[in-house]
C-alpha cells in the first residue's frame, strides 16, 4: 500500500495544482497524463470529440430550482387564502411542465440543445485484442458554486418534501371542511423558499482545484487499471465536462455496446468508508462485484443509493440502461467541501486512494470470470 500511496499522490500532485474547466489546458493536460500513465501501461489509447450544450450544465439547475419555488410559494399563498383547489391546479400545473422539461434538459438537452454550443474530448482506452465487458470511468474536469454540494442536496430534498406537503395539504383542504390552517400552508412554502434558495445559486465558476472532485477518482482508476492483470479485458474512459450536465458520459454511452458494465470513480477523500453509490435498475451485478471485492480485500465498504441533487457519470451510464454504479469515499464534511475553493491538496494527502483502487480492480477482476 505505501507503494500504491506514493503513485496516488503522484498522480494528484500532476493534475490538481489548479482548477480544470471543461476544455481548459489544465483539463486537456489532465487527460495528456492519464493517456501517457495508460500507455505505459499497454494501454492503445484515443482521443474521442463530442459536441454538447453548456447551457443545461451551467443554468439548467439555478432555473429549474428558480422556476419551482416560486411555483411552490405561490401554490403555499393560495392555500393559505383558502383556495386549496387552486393551489392544487398551481402544483399539478408545475409538475407537467418542470418534470418533463427538467428530465429532457439533463437526459437529451446536454447533448442536442442548439444554444451555448461546445466541444469536448473524452479518453477511451483499451487493453488486448477482445471487446471490454467492463469499464472504468472518472472525469477531469472541475467547477466551483457558491454553494457546497451538501447544501444543494439539502436543497433538493426541501424542494421534494415542499411538493409532497403542498399535494397533501391541498388534498386534505379540498376533500375535508375546513381544510388545513394557513400557517401549515405557509410552512410548506417556507420550506420550499429553504430548499429553492440554494439551488437558484448553484452558478458555474472556475474557484476550486478539485483535488477531490475529480483527481482522486482519476488516480484511483489510473492505479486499478495498473492492479488489472495485463490479460484481462478492461477499457477505460476519461470522460470531460462531466459538470456540465455530465456531457462526456452522455456522449460516450450513446455509442457503447449494450452489454457492458462501468465502475466510475468520483471523490476519494481521505475519511470514511469505501461506498459504492447506484441508481437505476440494473447496478446488481457491479454491486455484487464490488461487495465480493471488499470482502476478498478486508476494506470497510457500504452501499447506497445515490443522494437526490448529486449527480456523478453513472448516472448517465444508469440512464441509458447500462449496469454501473460509483465508487467514492468520505462524510457530510466531504460534500462540504466539494465544488469550493477548499478542495485543494492542502485538503487532501490520498490516503483513501490506494483502497479505493484496490476495490476497483477487485471488481473488474470479478466481473471479467463471469
Amino acid at each position: 500500500m505505501v507503494d500504491l500511496l506514493a503513485r496516488a499522490r503522484a498522480h494528484l500532485h500532476v493534475m490538481a495544482h489548479a482548477p480544470r474547466p471543461a476544455g481548459s489546458a489544465a483539463d486537456t493536460a489532465a487527460r495528456h497524463h492519464a493517456a501517457d500513465t495508460l500507455r505505459a501501461l499497454g494501454f492503445t489509447t484515443r482521443e474521442v470529440a463530442f459536441a454538447y450544450s453548456a447551457f443545461p450544465g451551467r443554468f439548467g439547475t439555478p432555473t429549474i430550482g428558480t422556476v419551482a419555488t416560486l411555483l411552490l410559494v405561490w401554490a403555499a399563498l393560495l392555500g393559505a387564502a383558502g383556495h386549496a383547489g387552486c393551489a392544487l391546479g398551481v402544483l399539478s400545473t408545475g409538475v407537467l411542465v418542470l418534470g418533463p422539461a427538467g428530465l429532457w434538459l439533463a437526459r437529451r438537452g446536454v447533448l442536442h440543445m442548439p444554444i451555448m454550443r461546445a466541444t469536448g474530448t473524452n479518453l477511451v482506452a483499451t487493453r488486448g485484442a477482445d471487446a471490454p465487458r467492463v469499464w472504468l470511468m472518472a472525469h477531469t474536469d472541475t467547477k466551483s458554486q457558491p454553494v457546497p454540494s451538501v447544501v444543494r442536496a439539502a436543497g433538493v430534498g426541501a424542494v421534494i418534501l415542499a411538493v409532497v406537503a403542498l399535494t397533501l395539504l391541498g388534498a386534505l383542504g379540498v376533500l375535508r371542511t375546513p381544510g388545513p390552517t394557513a400557517p401549515w400552508w405557509l410552512a410548506a412554502g417556507a420550506l420550499a423558499l429553504l430548499g429553492g434558495v440554494p439551488l437558484a445559486l448553484c452558478t458555474v465558476g472556475s474557484r476550486s482545484d478539485g483535488a477531490l472532485d475529480n483527481a482522486s477518482g482519476m488516480a484511483a482508476v489510473l492505479l486499478a487499471a495498473e492492479m488489472v492483470p495485463p490479460r484481462t479485458p478492461v477499457g477505460v474512459v476519461i470522460t470531460t465536462a462531466e459538470e456540465l450536465g455530465l456531457a462526456g458520459a452522455r456522449a460516450w454511452v450513446a455509442t457503447a455496446a449494450s452489454e457492458i458494465a462501468v465502475l466510475n470513480c468520483d471523490g476519494v477523500d481521505d475519511i470514511g468508508v469505501l461506498t459504492t453509490m447506484y441508481t437505476g435498475s440494473r447496478a446488481g451485478p457491479v454491486l455484487t462485484a464490488l461487495a465480493q471485492a471488499a470482502r476478498d480485500e478486508h476494506l470497510r465498504y457500504r452501499a447506497m443509493r445515490l443522494l437526490p441533487g448529486i449527480l456523478v457519470d453513472s448516472v448517465a451510464v444508469a440512464d441509458a440502461g447500462l449496469a454501473t454504479a460509483t465508487v467514492s469515499r468520505g462524510t457530510l464534511a466531504t460534500l462540504r467541501r466539494v465544488h469550493t475553493a477548499a478542495d485543494t491538496l492542502e485538503a487532501l494527502r490520498g490516503n483513501g486512494i490506494p483502497e479505493a483502487a484496490t476495490l476497483l480492480a477487485g471488481g473488474v477482476r470479478i466481473m471479467s470470470l463471469h
